[in-house]
C-alpha cells in the first residue's frame, strides 16, 4: 500500500516548528509534503504559528490574532533547546511557505485555524491562487465551517475535515462538502478506511510518530499520514 507522508509543523521533532528551517528540514528529509498553521493577526494579514499565543514557542506571550503583523513578525522564536538568539528563526508569512513548496515541488497542507470569516478563507485561497499553487494544496481545518465557506468559491481544491474521532454522522458532511477526512491516527480503523474509500473518498490521520502506528494505518489503508518523525 502506497502512502504520503506529510512533516507536521514541517521537521518539527529535530527544528523548531513552522519555520523555514522546519519546512526545509522536512523537504530534505524526504517528505512529500509539509503540514503548517496559519492564523489571522489583529491587523488582517496572515501568520504561520500553530498556538493561539506565542509563549510556548518564543517565551514572550502574545496573543496571535490581537497582535499586528509587524509585532509578530519581528518576534525571535526560541531554538530547540528553548534558548533565544538565532535571527533566522521568526513566524513565516504565507507566501514564504508557499514559496519553498512550490520550489521543491512538495504539497503544501494547511491548516485554518479557529474559524475564518469568508473573506479570510478567499484571501488566504486567493493569495496561494496567484502564486500558481492552489493544485498542490490542500486545506484542512478542525471547523467545518472553513471549509463550507471554501466550497462555495473554490469547489475543486483539496480538502481535509480534521476530527478526533469518528462518528458515522460526519459521513453526510464529507460527502454534502465535498471534503475527505484527516483524523487522529488512534481512530483509524480497516472498517473506516474502507466507509471512507466507498464514499470515494481519500483518509489522512495525525500524528504518527512511532514505527508500529505507523505499520498499523498503512495495514488499515490509510492513504496519508501526518508525521513529527521522518526517520
Amino acid at each position: 500500500m502506497a502512502f504520503v507522508n506529510y512533516a507536521h509543523r514541517g521537521a518539527s521533532t529535530y527544528t523548531p516548528e513552522n519555520t523555514m528551517l522546519a519546512f526545509y528540514t522536512g523537504m530534505y528529509m524526504g517528505a512529500n509534503g509539509i503540514e503548517t498553521d496559519v492564523h489571522r493577526t489583529a491587523d488582517g494579514k496572515y501568520i504561520l504559528i500553530h498556538d493561539d499565543n506565542t509563549k510556548r514557542v518564543a517565551a514572550d506571550e502574545m496573543i496571535v490574532e490581537k497582535t499586528t503583523f509587524d509585532t509578530l513578525r519581528n518576534l525571535i522564536l526560541s531554538d530547540v533547546d528553548g534558548k533565544k538568539g538565532r535571527t533566522d528563526l521568526r513566524m513565516p508569512t504565507l507566501q514564504e511557505y508557499i514559496q519553498i513548496c512550490k520550489k521543491y515541488g512538495k504539497i503544501a497542507v494547511l491548516e485554518l485555524k479557529n474559524e475564518f470569516t469568508a473573506s479570510d478563507v478567499y484571501k488566504i485561497l486567493g493569495a496561494i491562487d496567484k502564486m500558481g499553487y492552489l493544485e498542490n494544496t490542500t486545506i484542512i481545518s478542525f471547523c467545518l465551517k472553513n471549509l463550507i465557506r471554501l466550497r462555495k468559491r473554490y469547489p475543486d481544491v483539496q480538502a481535509q475535515f480534521l476530527l478526533s474521532e469518528w462518528d458515522d454522522k460526519h459521513m453526510a458532511s464529507l460527502i454534502k462538502y465535498n471534503v475527505d477526512l484527516d483524523i487522529k491516527h488512534t481512530a483509524v480503523t480497516a472498517e473506516l478506511c474502507k466507509k471512507i474509500h466507498d464514499a470515494g473518498k481519500v483518509i489522512n490521520c495525525w500524528t504518527v510518530d512511532t514505527v508500529e502506528d505507523g505499520q498499523r494505518v498503512i495495514d488499515c489503508g490509510i492513504d496519508f499520514i501526518t508525521t513529527n518523525i521522518l526517520e
